[in-house]
């Protein structure tokens, strides 16, 4: 692959490109790994170290939800990895919000499947490091709304992303009812995922999803739409049922994008990413400034984090942008993704907004760790950034996603070596994305890894781009 940005041999080269960019203030540079190393307080529970492995989905359950053979050697992989956290994927609470025909469905029928493959993790962990004292496992629990493979689930009409998934204008939003069963819904998840024997729960609001899109609904009608309070009801009225039906049973997490940007596309000249045709006031994303999208305003993003960590909540994950519409913002890559377009700007620039909105959020919320997202453009400069990020004080958990799939042993190689290796880590060449993307075998869904570094998922990914239609 021919590398656009990344061609730093040293970190010096590296620190070099951050401060002509004028990024320095957000990219914090250190070389003693051993912060990343020490505990963390979590809702007064100690985790071993501040790194987290990203929920990423694996796409490689079966029909019915369950996790298969694939499933359980990523977690596997994962549990001996050495992160102080694992945080399960992306999991269905309902059927009909699940993303594709194999996305993972938390359900009373699949429950003990996810305690085998909890315990899988927890084995493989204890294998290495004796004991699993200071691991934190969690599961993201989501419902997919507009990008639901059975049927699109609107909380509001998009004036973009509607032409986009073929959404006529007179498409039925979600009704009010439908929210108010699915709070519900999520009250049953968070009970299974207790009973599993999960640690915490993730009431996931990022990337696009519907429990996002209902935090930018200031179109919709009725109490889930229009004002801050309406638009945040939903986690409230989730977050206050769990808590009233579990108690402190299981904590409760959540990832969320605090800037959903607008959709962009590729010029048709050069394929660079360019913003799409968007109307004003922009009132369809999330922490975008009404008079210019472009831009991040930060008002509501932090009210929410005040207001959720006034709920309980024990972690915030911070993220942005949709990966179907602007993946750039929230997956700094070098190689676009096969649906995309190349990068706009530098990814340092990607990188460097990511931490500062994290880092804001953090400032907020004190007690309660944020993680900070989007470090694996970096490759094996990533620990120097991390290390940076929490020295500081900007944030107190690092999470690594795409670099997880290509290099599961991440905090091992830190913990045992006190060093990154090169040769393991992700190079941002999308390739797994593209494996999320193919729809075109007999299961309606390649399984998602890293053809670059694992040696699993090569054989699958030339075989998808030879069949492709």
């Amino acid at each position: 692959m021919k590398e656009r940005f990344f061609k730093y041999r040293a970190v010096e080269e590296l620190a070099v490109d951050i401060d002509k960019l004028g990024l320095s203030e957000e990219i914090k540079l250190s070389e003693n790994f051993d912060v990343l190393l020490r505990p963390v307080k979590v809702a007064g529970r100690e985790v071993k170290n501040a790194l987290v492995i990203h929920p990423m989905e694996g796409c490689d359950g079966t029909h019915d939800g369950k996790p298969d053979l694939l499933t359980y050697r990523r977690y596997e992989r994962f549990g001996s990895g050495g992160a102080g956290i694992i945080w399960f994927e992306a999991t269905a609470i309902v059927p009909e919000g699940r993303a594709n025909k194999r996305q993972l469905l938390l359900c009373e029928a699949n429950a003990k499947h996810f305690e085998a493959l909890l315990n899988s993790a927890r084995r493989a962990h204890k294998a290495v490091y004796g004991s699993d004292d200071g691991l934190l496992c969690g599961i993201q629990l989501t419902h997919s709304g507009r990008y639901s493979f059975a049927k699109p689930i609107i909380a509001f009409h998009h004036p973009i992303l509607d032409a986009r998934l073929g959404i006529s204008d007179d498409y039925p939003i979600c009704t009010d009812d439908y929210l108010e069963r699915l709070e519900d819904e999520f009250v049953n998840a968070a009970r299974l995922a207790m009973k599993v024997g999960f640690d915490f729960i993730d009431i996931k609001q990022c990337h696009g999803y519907l429990l996002c899109e209902l935090l930018a609904a200031k179109s919709r009608p009725g109490k889930y739409g229009g004002s801050f309070e309406n638009r945040t009801r939903f986690i409230r009225n989730a977050i206050g049922k769990i808590k009233s039906e579990l108690g402190d049973g299981i904590l409760i997490a959540t990832r969320m994008s605090i800037y959903d940007g607008v959709p962009f596309e590729p010029d048709k000249l050069t394929g660079v990413g360019k913003p799409s045709q968007y109307p004003l006031p922009y009132i369809y994303g999330f922490g975008c400034a009404e008079d210019d999208p472009m831009s991040i305003d930060m008002t509501e993003p932090i009210k929410l984090a005040e207001l959720l960590s006034s709920l309980g909540v024990c972690i915030i994950n911070v993220t942005m942008g949709n990966p179907y519409a602007n993946p750039h913002i929230g997956r700094p890559f070098e190689r676009p993704p096969i649906d995309g377009y190349e990068s706009p700007e530098h990814p340092l620039v990607g990188v460097a907004r990511l931490l500062k909105g994290a880092k804001e959020i953090q400032a907020v919320v004190n007690d309660v760790p944020v993680v900070a997202t989007g470090l694996s453009w970096l490759r094996e400069f990533w620990a120097y950034v991390a290390t940076g990020v929490v020295a500081n004080g900007h944030c107190k958990l690092i999470g690594l996603g795409r670099m997880a799939l290509a290099y599961p042993d991440f905090a091992y190689d830190i913990i045992k070596y006190g060093r990154v290796d090169k040769n393991k880590t992700c190079i941002a060449d999308s390739c797994c994305t593209a494996l999320m993307r193919f729809k075109h075998n007999e299961l309606c869904q390649f399984p998602v890894g890293c053809p670059t570094r694992d040696p699993v998922y090569k054989p699958i990914y030339r075989h998808a781009l030879k069949t492709l239609p």
